[in-house]
């Protein structure tokens, strides 16, 4: 007897296709999912009233035209709407969308370009291709465009393109420059932070140190401005927001332009020793010695959330555009990639290398097939090589790169590929050496206490307290890097900054301004033709410097000590423009 499961079931039939109905065609929306032309299935939620779409209400009309031409085959847009800059279009294929905004691109830079025929003379129009231009857009997005402009400056002669501001009683923390190279700000180890007028050097406006009120804990918001040292100071990219941070354990946001008190952030249970924003947006990253990161919103002046992983007190941290952040532990030796958005982590441990780990890690069979000169050189380096027991210092060279320098005067060059550094570069300042009347002569590494990149580009520099700032270039492949040139500045360097101003910006200021160059062909200056790559422009170098170091006094110069002229509590801005040829 069969089953009466099977017997009440009907065999079912798959209806054949005619040509009166024949399956009818699916568009694709923008995001590449088919989207039904048809208005008979109707979901449960389409029972409420909600505005048709027109390609809906297109089809409940009479389709009487006598026309073979189904109705999903008619092209029923408006032909404006096919102008649009970047909406999406009705029955728009994924394919079709970039084809469109790339004509509309090429447009936008021919049009550019036409616009400039009265700015730039026909050579240099020549130069800036449109195939070029794609590129570095694309490269721009990716976080890899390459700016390879450290052959275009002159570090063998010493810059006279200087402006000196001194208006702290005490050591200065922490000096930025806006990007548009209108303002200065620098703050100091009194409370107090200044606002320079850049191109004339004069002083705008100070930010006073705020007196307690009362022995109770005050919250964050009340009182409209720092009551201990301010320690790091940050510049959005636009130059609306200037953000401070310090031993009071609070993130003041100021009005940069109006130089007015906007908003303060609690949250740090310690100091706050670093803060960065994120490349043309108005997020900011904050580092404390609570071993914690933390992520606002200026946008919405909001908070956004915190990053733990750190064993030990945050000394620096950096970031570029991509939604990543790099910082550096002190202590606890490592130095932390963060990825925002997949909330993530990568660690790179610094510090000295035993033996017992470098042949676990490998590192013990490196160099087995080089020359034996190579070699040498190589045992040579590690003998000199001090163990490191702090990383102080980090910049973020592209969305991959960086660089670190730390308390053994070494200064290692990182990817994220690799967990060890692809180079380091031992007694990167030199030797301290200080007497003693039982050891003699002491010799110590001065150590990294600032470090700063150009973003993109194969330019960075570093400070410690000798008496000068170094400039370092990156090698065409990214693996090593040298010094190529020095640019004095006497005292404790503890922080660093190089902008690339607009074109024409640096050349109104009157202190940066170049001294007459005489060619050999009697050519002035306004005789010169600057090289190709000189059309980075001038860079502005901007170094606070101090006369103890920005966390403690574990060092103090005195005017007229180690250092040439003298420590002085000062910030420095130094304009490096690059080489001129012979026409």
């Amino acid at each position: 007897m069969p089953d009466s499961f099977f017997a009440t079931q009907k065999p079912r039939k798959r209806k054949r296709a005619t040509t009166s109905d024949a399956p009818k065609k699916f568009a694709r929306t923008a995001n590449g999912k088919p989207k039904s032309s048809t208005s008979n299935s109707k979901s449960p939620s389409s029972s409420k009233a909600k505005p048709k779409p027109r390609a809906t209400r297109d089809e409940e009309l009479s389709s009487g035209t006598g026309s073979d031409v189904g109705i999903d085959d008619m092209d029923l847009r408006a032909e404006d709407v096919e102008e649009g800059s970047g909406d999406e279009l009705e029955n728009e294929t994924p394919a079709e969308k970039r084809l469109r905004l790339a004509k509309l691109y090429l447009e936008s830079v021919k049009e550019g370009l036409k616009r400039g025929e009265d700015e730039f003379d026909a050579a240099e129009i020549d130069r800036e291709l449109i195939s070029e231009r794609l590129k570095k857009d694309v490269l721009e997005e990716k976080g890899k465009v390459w700016l390879w402009v450290a052959d275009e400056f002159d570090f063998s002669t010493l810059p006279t393109t200087t402006l000196r501001t001194r208006g702290h009683r005490l050591s200065v923390t922490s000096a930025v420059a806006s990007e548009d190279a209108r303002f200065l700000f620098t703050a100091g180890k009194e409370g107090s932070i200044i606002k320079w007028d850049l191109p004339t050097g004069k002083k705008l406006a100070v930010f006073h140190k705020v007196r307690k009120e009362g022995k109770g804990k005050e919250k964050a918001g009340e009182v409209k401005g720092h009551t201990d040292e301010v320690l790091a100071l940050a510049l959005s990219t636009d130059g609306k927001y200037l953000a401070s941070g310090g031993k009071d354990r609070k993130v003041v946001v100021w009005d940069a332009e109006q130089g007015e008190w906007v908003k303060a952030f609690g949250g740090h249970k310690d100091l706050i020793s670093g803060l960065t924003f994120r490349k043309n947006t108005q997020q900011l990253y904050s580092a404390s010695f609570d071993r914690t990161l933390k992520l606002f919103d200026l946008s919405v002046m909001g908070y956004v959330e915190t990053l733990f992983g750190h064993q030990d007190c945050i000394q620096a941290v950096d970031a570029l555009k991509g939604e990543t952040a790099v910082s550096v532990g002190g202590r606890d030796r490592t130095v932390r990639f963060w990825k925002i958005v997949d909330q993530t982590q990568l660690v790179f441990r610094g510090g000295g290398r035993s033996k017992v780990r470098e042949v676990l890690e490998g590192g013990a069979l490196e160099g087995l097939d080089e020359d034996g000169e190579e070699e040498g050189q190589r045992r040579k380096e590690r003998e000199q090589r001090y163990v490191e027991g702090s990383v102080e210092c980090v910049a973020m060279l592209d969305e991959s790169t960086f660089v670190s320098g730390g308390d053994s005067g070494s200064i290692c060059l990182w990817t994220t590929q690799k967990k060890k550094p692809v180079f380091t570069q031992a007694l990167a300042h030199g030797l301290h050496e200080t007497h003693s009347e039982t050891e003699g002569l002491i010799q110590t590494p001065r150590w990294v206490t600032s470090i700063a990149a150009l973003r993109y580009s194969d330019l960075f520099a570093s400070g410690s307290w000798e008496g000068s700032i170094r400039i370092w270039k990156l090698d065409q492949k990214l693996k090593s890097f040298s010094l190529v040139g020095t640019v004095p500045a006497p005292g404790i360097i503890n922080s660093l900054q190089i902008i690339s101003p607009p074109k024409g910006a640096v050349d109104n200021i009157p202190w940066a301004k170049q001294e007459d160059v005489r060619l050999p062909n009697g050519n002035g200056v306004n005789g010169v033709k600057k090289s190709k790559a000189s059309d980075v422009g001038s860079l502005l170098l901007v170094a606070g410097v101090g006369q103890e170091m920005r966390f403690g006094r574990w060092l103090k110069l005195k005017n007229g000590g180690e250092g040439g002229e003298g420590a002085v509590n000062c910030a420095l801005v130094i304009a490096l423009h690059p080489r001129t040829l012979d026409s």
